[in-house]
């Protein structure tokens, strides 16, 4: 990055809808995720470990969560000149809230005339990956364009998924057209079953950025969102490159887990990015010390494995388990728990997703679930057994099949 001066700005106010009933209480970038961390820690640390350590998260939705996490985790020492700021929506230009990306970042003008960087890197707070962010912005000062847009090599038939970026035939760093979410189109010139799909990070000249969410501002029809107007903005002026994710060298990153990158925007996805995380050999491997994903660390004790009173040990297999935990005799597989979990004798957690402090009481039954912080799941109860019988006790269940149950649930038999 040279000396260029970079500020980052993470865009964290999301409600996430398709995460209900997990955002019931909290926004999306709070929502837990493998145990320990909660989603933002994902952006955060990815840029910070890149260098980029001047970094403000915009927020709106039921922030309170999420506002506790950053102010808990993210202290970096300031005689270091380095901070992750958590900002509110101020109303500063009027008596109204952000009315989407873009005009968060215009309502938040203050932020970067108060830093002056030469760069802006934004991106979202709600994805699981790796990325050397510095790369990117080296990319991009290199093209000389005014903005450019992470992309990752999606499956063709994925495209009305995502916004799909074609590039110049004659500059194949240059965005030709950006199509939201289409229904058909092209593949890559050298892959034909693949598109490139932006990823929801960008990295922008400051000062175009600032005339572009200004100019955005006043345009009749516009939702004021960076990936659906100010990248379409840039594209349509010859401004806008492209940098694939398949060019970024993450440190002690595998070909297993190089170029992973999860939207968990939705339950399913949320549930199979767990899934991704606890093979022997796993597809997204949280145990990368050179590129580490940090978070706050709880003061508990570690987690303990007890024989219950009939002297079963029970058993614990493909799983990972949070400090805190303690599982008395209970059967564990192919599942992820959060802090301070108890399993008692005899109950069974297969496939599933426990947040913090969730219990289950002896001779229960958790499959296939997710189950937001601090639910009791009574002796001899079962989730994600009925599908008919969850629903009739209020509890979400995916098309798929993956039943939710919500914060301070009580589950009976």
């Amino acid at each position: 990055m040279g000396q260029k001066k970079v500020f980052g700005i993470v865009l964290a106010g999301g409600e996430g809808k398709r995460l209900m009933p997990l955002t019931a209480d909290r926004a999306k970038p709070a929502v837990p995720f493998a145990g320990q961390y909660r989603l933002i820690d994902f952006a955060l640390s990815n840029l910070f470990n890149s260098g980029i350590q001047k970094i403000v998260v915009l927020t709106q939705y039921k922030s309170h969560s999420l506002d506790r996490h950053v102010s808990h985790t993210w202290r970096l020492p300031a005689m270091l000149n380095q901070y992750v700021a958590s900002v509110p929506a101020q109303q500063r230009l009027g008596k109204q809230w952000f009315s989407g990306s873009a005009d968060a970042i215009r309502q938040s003008l203050n932020l970067i005339h108060d830093e002056n960087p030469d760069i802006v890197v934004v991106v979202g707070a709600d994805h699981v990956y790796r990325m050397d962010f510095s790369q990117m912005v080296d990319a991009h000062i290199a093209s000389g364009l005014g903005a450019t847009v992470a992309a990752i090599r999606q499956p063709l038939s994925t495209s009305k998924s995502f916004g799909v970026i074609e590039v110049d035939q004659n500059e194949p760093h240059k965005i030709s057209q950006f199509l939201e979410k289409p229904a058909h189109c092209e593949g890559l010139p050298d892959s034909p079953n693949e598109i490139l799909a932006s990823m929801g990070n960008y990295v922008f000249d400051a000062d175009k950025l600032v005339e572009a969410v200004i100019r955005d501002s006043d345009l009749d029809g516009s939702k004021h969102d960076m990936g659906g107007d100010i990248i379409p903005g840039f594209v349509e002026r010859g401004d806008c490159g492209v940098y694939d994710l398949n060019d970024n060298d993450v440190p002690g990153s595998t070909p297993r887990d190089r170029y992973y990158w999860r939207d968990v925007g939705t339950l399913d996805s949320f549930f199979d990015a767990h899934m991704d995380l606890i093979s022997t050999l796993p597809i997204f491997n949280l145990y990368n010390e050179q590129w580490p994903i940090f978070s706050q660390q709880l003061n508990s004790p570690p987690a303990k494995f007890v024989r219950d009173s009939r002297g079963s040990t029970g058993t614990m297999i493909d799983s990972i388990i949070s400090l805190g935990c303690v599982l008395s005799g209970a059967h564990i597989e192919r599942s992820v728990l959060g802090p301070w979990v108890k399993a008692e004798s005899g109950s069974a957690v297969v496939d599933s997703i426990l947040f913090d402090r969730v219990e289950v009481k002896p001779g229960a039954v958790v499959r296939r679930a997710i189950i937001d912080k601090n639910v009791v799941i009574h002796e001899g109860a079962q989730v994600g057994v009925d599908h008919d019988h969850d629903r009739a006790r209020g509890f979400t269940v995916t098309d798929s099949g993956i039943t939710v149950v919500e914060k301070n649930g009580v589950v009976l038999p």
